[in-house]
């Protein structure tokens, strides 16, 4: 990509405007011309500017990444056969949880008995318990409301699917809320002693090892809630007798439900009551009801990293031989000059008179702007 030192701001009366990019903004623009997607950068602006104001994007594959299909089915125990195999089963009382050991391929089911009980829900690799369900990974691709045909992901720098909702008979469920604690009820309901979820999954988890700082935000199964002005609500929920949530590992885990403890929110309605769980080995039709998935080479783990030893030490301690390593040479900028058509410029004129100017003191931050908003609106899964 040619670049030049000229930094002046482009004028409504010329069709050259000056862009500013990134070392990695400009690779995301090569990638794009690699894939045919225009024929240089000025062509990939006008289809930018054209798409944004037309307002219909077109719909592009993510070009030239690491990308490829994650064959989890070819690491399965045993082909599955055409019906389910039930492996067990349990009815969790209130005020308590379980660690439940599952295989990839297994089929969680909890099934409300009564109705309207919330269940947290915690879930740690087998084979690293460092790689958890993470709230914000799975919030930012599926929303507050996860449910049938969502999947539930690991925390960076892993950022794998864990496990896979194969049905929800009700999509009531939630990744908004942290878990409730005995803090939580001292401090807002005054209870110096309540059940509550933190605690109960310290419990549940301690039969294998984990410790209190080891249970993460959990999937709320069950739980309505809401943004209201920017800030989250609990609903009343309503869920009947058979409603249920079916989970689907992908990989081994520790899967750990709990009843949740609270009986003074409208989380459960203001009860606590039991709920129905089974384990089973997937069928045919469960397996194939699971999307293609895809693995890259950024998911990693620390071994990958400058310090891959997970600590054992408690206390925070200074490194004195630490030198910062940080991917500096990212964030190197360059200038380019793109000539746009005059059908292109008069489209952007418009988008800079609309509202452009409010945002950016040049046009060339502006037409930067409208070209990576469409450029992720286009490549976004």
């Amino acid at each position: 990509m040619n670049t030049t030192a000229s930094t002046t701001p482009a004028t409504s009366t010329t069709s050259r405007i000056a862009l500013s990019f990134t070392a990695q903004q400009q690779e995301t623009i090569a990638r794009s011309l690699a894939a045919g997607e225009a024929r240089d950068l000025a062509g990939l602006a006008a289809r930018a500017v054209r798409e944004t104001v037309e307002g219909g994007f077109s719909r592009l594959p993510m070009p030239a990444t690491s990308r490829r299909e994650r064959a989890w089915r070819d690491h399965l125990p045993k082909r599955p056969g055409a019906e389910r195999e039930l492996l067990d089963e349990l009815v969790l009382e209130p005020g308590t949880g379980r660690a439940i050991e599952m295989a990839a391929g297994e089929v969680l089911r909890l099934e409300q008995i009564e109705g309207s009980q919330c269940l947290d829900f915690n879930c740690f690799s087998m084979a690293d318990y460092r790689e958890a369900f993470h709230t914000g990974r799975t919030r930012t691709l599926h929303g507050i409301n996860p449910t049938t045909g969502d999947f539930l992901w690991s925390a960076p720098p892993r950022e794998r699917a864990m496990m896979f909702i194969l049905a929800d008979s009700v999509g009531c469920n939630d990744v908004l809320f942290p878990r409730c604690s005995a803090n939580m009820y001292e401090s807002v309901y005054g209870f110096t002693r309540h059940t509550n979820c933190a605690d109960i999954q310290a419990e549940a988890q301690r039969e294998y090892g984990l410790t209190p700082d080891d249970v993460h935000d959990s999937f709320n199964l069950f739980m309505s809630t809401e943004v209201v002005d920017g800030m989250p609500r609990i609903r009343r929920q309503d869920t009947a007798p058979g409603d249920h949530v079916e989970l689907l590992a992908l990989m081994d885990v520790l899967a750990v439900p709990n009843i949740c403890g609270s009986d003074v929110q409208p989380t459960s309605n203001y009860s606590l009551k039991p709920v129905l769980v089974q384990r089973f080995r997937a069928s045919e039709a469960d397996l194939a009801a699971v999307p293609e998935l895809w693995e890259y080479d950024s998911q990693r783990t620390p071994a990958d990293f400058a310090q891959p030893r997970i600590r054992s030490e408690r206390a925070l301690t200074r490194d004195p031989a630490y030198v910062p390593a940080f991917l500096t040479d990212a964030v190197v900028t360059t200038v380019e000059d793109v000539e746009l058509d005059a059908d292109t410029r008069s489209l952007f004129e418009r988008m800079w008179d609309d509202g452009l100017s409010a945002r950016y003191a040049t046009r060339g931050a502006g037409l930067r702007d409208v070209l990576f908003s469409w450029w992720a609106a286009t490549h976004g899964h």
